[in-house]
């Protein structure tokens, strides 16, 4: 029987558990599958360090959304030069939008190993289907399929269950992963991949989804505004963030962990150390781990993409609009909103038709991963700045330890951009 305080709890999960959800987009599995199945066991190390950072940075987004009653975008432009914001915005479009290309090209490939036919059917199809419902269904009822797709990332614990795991072996490997390098890869191949995984779990877009997110649900609640300096209240509501932040921060992780492990068995122990889309690792998976594994990851790879798209559509309207200050969020109509949900449909539109042309997907996530590595970090500074200041902040300021692992992730990035350039 499920007890009142589960039931709180998972009432309690929103923007962060979407978030993290849609961090293990059909492009990150290609990340992580790619660093399974290349590295076997020696990336796992990534991902243990990057959970912390990541919710540290996530948190501090949502924390400013709530505390603010406005977005990143919106944030960003008051604390610093128009000129930049504006670019950094500019950016952010780009990227997201050539990862959307990346997430609707995977999902058409997906259905296509499933049922065959044409992948310009399917890619279309998944196009329409991301613009109909972010325009055409409300904000409750989006979030609330939002959250329902966030299921489909089990399909990787699935995969997990369906292969034996040798466990010492893997451990091993992640703690010394220098003593397990590949003969026929190079130090510089290592550092590319510790790049690109860093790089796809901590994504410029994210941060201004949750932030956005926080924003809409204190609209959606009118209450709030008076009650948000109240002290009872404010820590209420900021433990909420931190709940729901630290599970779907957690869970992404965890999943993405899942998919690294599953194809260093089912791929890397088998020989197959070359794949570039996630579409080829469900495919390398069916001689290994059976139709059953094959057919999970696939429909994964689909429920992820539907999740992804709208964050990454939505994440891109929110900024462009709070930027020019036009009306923003999912909980207005499109009348109400018009220059919103332009966005949205624009941004999908051409990220669908990069897709229905078939654009080259490993040069897709390069573009995608290097656009989002050049503004990460100024964005990331940026949101440490304003969570510091007490003239957006008031009393409601980061803490020491939060200020430690904001910083912490901002440099990790920093290197890790640094690195990206100097292994091109």
């Amino acid at each position: 029987m499920v007890t009142q305080a589960a039931k709180k709890f998972v009432r309690g999960l929103g923007p962060g558990l979407i978030t993290g959800a849609a961090d293990d987009d059909p492009s990150g599995i290609a990340t992580y599958s790619q660093a399974g199945s290349q590295f076997r066991f020696a990336l796992v190390w990534t991902l243990l360090l990057t959970t912390p950072l990541m919710i540290g940075i996530q948190m501090l987004s949502a924390r400013i959304g709530w505390v603010t009653g406005e977005g990143l975008a919106a944030n960003i432009d008051k604390m610093f030069p128009r000129w930049l914001t504006t670019t950094l915005v500019g950016l952010l479009v780009v990227a997201n939008t050539i990862n959307i290309a990346a997430d609707i090209g995977a999902m058409g490939e997906a259905v296509r190993l499933l049922l065959g036919g044409p992948l310009a059917l399917y890619v279309l199809g998944f196009g329409a289907l991301s613009i109909v419902t972010q325009v055409v269904f409300s904000y409750e009822r989006t979030v609330r399929i939002l959250k329902w797709l966030t299921l489909a990332l089990f399909a990787y614990v699935a995969v997990i269950l369906t292969v034996q795991i040798p466990w010492r072996q893997a451990i091993a490997e992640s703690l010394h992963p220098w003593s397990f390098f590949p003969k026929d890869t190079s130090i510089k191949d290592y550092t590319s991949m510790v790049v690109a995984v860093l790089g796809t779990t901590i994504s410029p877009y994210l941060f201004f989804w949750q932030a956005a997110q926080e924003v809409e649900d204190n609209h959606r609640r009118p209450e709030s505004q008076a009650l948000r300096l109240h002290p009872e209240y404010a820590a209420e509501h900021l433990s909420r963030i931190k709940q729901d932040t630290v599970t779907g921060m957690s869970f992404s992780n965890v999943i993405a962990l899942c998919i690294v492990i599953a194809t260093a068995v089912t791929l890397n122990m088998q020989g197959v150390t070359n794949i570039q889309t996630s579409a080829q690792a469900a495919q390398a998976l069916r001689p290994v781990a059976g139709d059953f594994a094959f057919a999970v990851f696939a429909l994964g790879i689909v429920g992820t993409g539907l999740l992804a798209v709208p964050v990454l559509a939505g994440s891109a309207a929110y900024a462009v609009s709070e930027l020019y200050g036009w009306k923003a969020g999912l909980s207005h109509g499109f009348h109400e909103a018009r220059g919103f949900y332009l966005i949205i449909m624009a941004a999908t539109g051409i990220g669908t038709l990069m897709g229905y042309c078939e654009v080259d997907p490993l040069k897709a996530l390069v573009w995608s991963a290097i656009v989002n590595g050049v503004i990460s970090v100024p964005i990331m500074a940026a949101l440490m700045w304003i969570g510091q200041s007490t003239k957006l902040m008031g009393s409601y300021t980061i803490s020491a330890r939060h200020r430690f692992f904001g910083w912490s992730a901002t440099v990790v990035m920093a290197v890790a951009v640094v690195l990206m350039f100097a292994t091109m």
